[in-house]
């Protein structure tokens, strides 16, 4: 099975200027604006800029081999994507995307890579993947038998504007992986309102649907968790970063007692400690997608480790933001709630921290036999 190029295969030079290229058309195209037009649209998401980071950057493109139509960069130059993605809120697939090729890759099947990768990676399609069941991760919502899918599939990243599906399904057997045409007969997509209006989430519900089987090596479902972990710590990390940077020029701009807030020495306390989290936060996603991206052995646990700091980091940083911005920092006008509930959100995909940490302490209990 061909995997993406390994994580030093892009050199530095080339990693910054995918950066400054993202960056530069985000701070162009994803203003405050175009994000909240976006998030009340239908479906919700920003065609435009969509097709420009595919066509002029080719973001799609970058963990996919050459051999299946794509870059041949790998999972980190994904992680720097999603990172600037983070920090504007964009509505645009790049994540969900990302983890349709993470999980076809996974399966080990060159046959499916050949025919569903080369279309995400021009992002003529829109993949998304179906895999929890309505408690969670922890089982698939969709039950497969004689070739037909079954099932709600909840949480789904970007289904309402889905072109295919991408449907991790449980069986007598363990799970198995599935593609099915979005548009299908018995397939009924349904958005669902959220607390966080720029992150598009439905309910997938399959009616005794014919599909695709993927073959599926053993160890998908792990290394496709592994993935999602280590690619939402990257775009958690682009979210804290920007509310951090919100955050320092409010307490500059807005005055108490005839001078700036941010000179009150408890705030300069609090904005260090949030620094520290963003930092801590940026090291440990790295890492993890590095890990990624390389196939080490360590990935997983990294990419646990990523998941739960991050995903608290986060939190803690969009907390502190709200007290520091003040009354204001809850109305609908003002963007740092967006963040806040960005925040709060991503904390509860694949698996909310604290049960990723007590999965952690099991694996570290001695076994009794």
């Amino acid at each position: 099975m061909t995997v993406p190029a390994p994580a030093d295969a892009v050199s530095p030079e080339d990693r910054r200027a995918l950066r400054d290229s993202v960056a530069t058309l985000l701070r162009q195209r994803a203003d405050s604006t175009a994000v909240r037009k976006a998030m009340t649209s239908t479906p919700r998401i920003d065609r435009s800029l969509w097709q420009t980071l595919c066509a002029e950057i080719g973001v799609a493109a970058l963990p996919i081999p050459e051999e299946f139509g794509g870059a041949g960069a790998s999972f980190v130059e994904t992680g720097l994507v999603l990172e600037e993605l983070g920090g504007t809120l964009a509505s645009v697939p790049v994540f969900s995307s990302a983890l349709a090729a993470a999980a076809i890759l996974a399966t080990g099947d060159d046959a499916a890579a050949a025919r569903l990768l080369p279309s995400i990676a021009t992002g003529e399609q829109v993949v998304a993947l179906c895999w929890a069941e309505g408690a969670g991760w922890s089982a698939p919502g969709v039950r497969a038998e004689a070739g037909l899918l079954s099932g709600t599939a909840h949480y789904v990243l970007d289904g309402e504007c889905a072109d295919h599906l991408l449907v991790l399904a449980g069986t007598d057997a363990g799970p198995t992986v599935h593609d099915v045409d979005a548009r299908a007969e018995g397939v009924t997509i349904t958005p669902q309102p959220l607390l966080d209006p720029t992150r598009p989430l439905a309910t997938v519900t399959f009616d005794d649907v014919p599909a695709t089987t993927i073959t599926a090596r053993t160890g998908t479902v792990v290394a496709l968790r592994t993935a999602a972990w280590a690619l939402l710590s990257a775009e958690q990390v682009g979210g804290a970063a920007r509310t951090l940077d919100l955050t320092v020029r409010h307490s500059q701009e807005r005055t108490q007692f005839g001078r700036a807030i941010g000179s009150f020495q408890a705030l300069k306390h609090r904005m260090a400690d949030m620094y520290a989290l963003v930092e801590t936060s940026r090291s440990l996603a790295t890492a993890a997608l590095e890990a990624l991206a390389a196939g080490s052995a360590d990935a997983d646990d990294l990419a646990a480790a990523a998941h739960v700091h991050c995903s608290e980091a986060y939190y803690r940083v969009a907390g502190d933001a709200i007290q520091i911005h003040g009354g204001i920092g809850i109305t609908w006008e003002h963007d740092i709630q967006l963040y806040f509930k960005r925040a709060q959100s991503s904390s509860q995909l694949f698996g909310q921290p604290h049960e990723v940490v007590a999965e952690l302490a099991r694996r570290l209990q001695p076994n009794e036999n």
